[in-house]
């Protein structure tokens, strides 16, 4: 068998401790010569990870104690994991959107999942979520109510990515590109890359319909990302941190989650594929900064009812934004507001009224 030579370099290989290491790690792929697509299986694992552990370290929760939220699936996941590393028990109230697939993980992991039956709205379907939570708590006193829409512990996991982003582009001016959903990835990797003094745009995107950026007065009937926008108000998302917003329907979506696989052999979700989409557009017109796209998880959820579709999908080279001065401009099916940092819009501010199903 060969030896190897003094000089040859050895390798660090990592060997993780619990499996929530390596699935939180990132592959960066760079999709063109300005756009860089950090790839994950979940990367809602930063986002629990970094709150249990916070919540742990700071006393506000103890070893073997019952954590509590509602999702509507990749959270869910990450919280059953991190429970599962730090000794704790977790209740999940789940979205009718949640599959049984997603369903019998949880499970195994030792979560109890109460799922809530099929719903005609998204806001009727987050409502349930957030009262059944609320009637447990009342119940059981002893529950910790993670509240991954308001609690800003949820921001804490992002600073190690924001490291290794960093890393993994050193002296780069950045434009992070990813969908809003609860606010805690795009707003915490940026918050944590600009305080290291990097120079970071933030580029977010929304489907119509949500209240976050405004555009509650629409639908999408072919929607099926529920997680990247809201139906109520939800306090982690830092409105003042965006400089461009886009809103895509379903459609363009699509688009994007196909054209990624197809050009990049890259198999994610709509989410991603809504970025990469909306990454492609704005790096044509600022090439000189890289522009880092969210990849926030795989395509399986999506596997029949995109993927299977591909034949529909449209080219995305024949796509273009509308772009639009204010809020009462905003059409579908695409349309681009430079934010600039403006604040919450009235639908979006949380009030005590909103506290109700919070």
């Amino acid at each position: 068998m060969p030896q190897l030579s003094p000089a040859t370099p050895q390798l660090s290989v990592p060997v993780h401790d619990h499996i929530t290491d390596a699935m939180k790690a990132p592959a960066f792929l760079r999709l063109s010569a300005n756009v860089v697509l950090a790839r994950f299986e979940t990367m809602k694992v930063y986002a629990a990870l970094g709150a249990v552990r916070a919540l742990l370290e700071r006393g506000r929760v103890v070893p073997g104690q019952t954590l509590v939220d509602s999702s509507s699936g990749i959270y869910a996941l990450a919280l059953a994991m991190a429970c599962h590393r730090y000794g704790l028990r977790c209740h999940i109230v789940a979205s009718t959107t949640v599959d049984a697939t997603m369903r019998a993980q949880l499970e195994v992991l030792g979560a109890t999942v109460d799922q809530m039956p099929p719903s005609r709205s998204l806001r009727l379907d987050q409502e349930r979520r957030v009262r059944h939570v609320r009637q447990l708590l009342a119940e059981r006193p002893d529950f910790h109510w993670m509240r991954q829409y308001h609690d800003g512990v949820h921001h804490t996991g992002y600073r190690e990515l924001a490291e290794l982003a960093a890393a993994a582009l050193p002296g780069e001016d950045l434009t992070v590109v990813g969908t809003v959903g609860t606010g805690a990835s795009t707003g915490g990797l940026t918050r944590a890359l600009r305080a290291d003094g990097r120079t970071v745009r933030l580029v977010g995107i929304q489907p119509f319909g949500s209240v976050t950026f405004g555009s509650e007065g629409f639908s999408d009937p072919e929607a099926i990302i529920a997680g990247i926008g809201s139906s109520i108000p939800f306090g982690n998302v830092r409105h003042e941190l965006y400089d461009t917003m886009h809103w895509l329907d379903f459609r363009h979506a699509m688009a994007g989650s196909v054209a990624l696989l197809r050009q990049h052999a890259v198999f994610a979700g709509l989410s991603t594929g809504a970025a990469h989409l909306v990454a492609g557009w704005e790096a044509a017109r600022d090439p000189r900064r890289t522009h880092l796209v969210l990849g926030a998880d795989t395509g399986h959820r999506y596997a029949e009812r995109v993927f299977a579709r591909h034949a529909e999908a449209s080219d995305p080279s024949t796509l273009r934004p509308e772009r639009i001065d204010e809020l009462a401009e905003l059409r579908p099916p695409w349309a681009v507001l430079e934010w600039a940092g403006r604040p919450a819009p009235p639908a979006a501010v949380v009030t005590p009224e909103s506290e109700a199903v919070r």
